[in-house]
């Protein structure tokens, strides 16, 4: 069991969720990424953090980085967001499709920061 499926299993509520999101991450980041707890929350790492998500007592918390927040602002107007957070009501349907967009931008400026760090 993985640290973040173990993280899941803790959340009894909030399993189906976790679950769905931890998928659609899962289906779209790179073979090399790795899963680690950070902040107390599940967190995928590819040259660094790229997204975390987390459960709370209403929503689902999506952690992307600001940049992520800047580039969707306009997808992510029917949800609560923050400088670098997203919140997704547990009574709403998860935007899976728009988080494996964000999931991927983030792939993207994470393997552009390594490109730069070489130079």
């Amino acid at each position: 069991m993985t640290i973040i499926a173990n993280y899941i299993r803790q959340q009894p509520q909030h399993q189906t969720q976790l679950t769905e999101i931890y998928q659609a991450i899962l289906a779209v980041v790179p073979q090399e990424t790795t899963e680690k707890i950070a902040y107390g929350m599940p967190t995928f790492y590819l040259n660094g953090n790229l997204v975390h998500f987390a459960a709370a007592k209403q929503h689902l918390g999506f952690y992307p980085t600001p940049s992520a927040i800047q580039r969707f602002s306009k997808e992510l107007r029917p949800f609560k967001t923050s400088k670098g957070a997203v919140q997704f009501p547990y009574t709403q349907e998860l935007p899976l499709s728009l988080i494996q967009e964000i999931v991927k931008f983030r792939v993207q400026e994470n393997m552009k920061s390594v490109g730069q760090k070489s130079l």
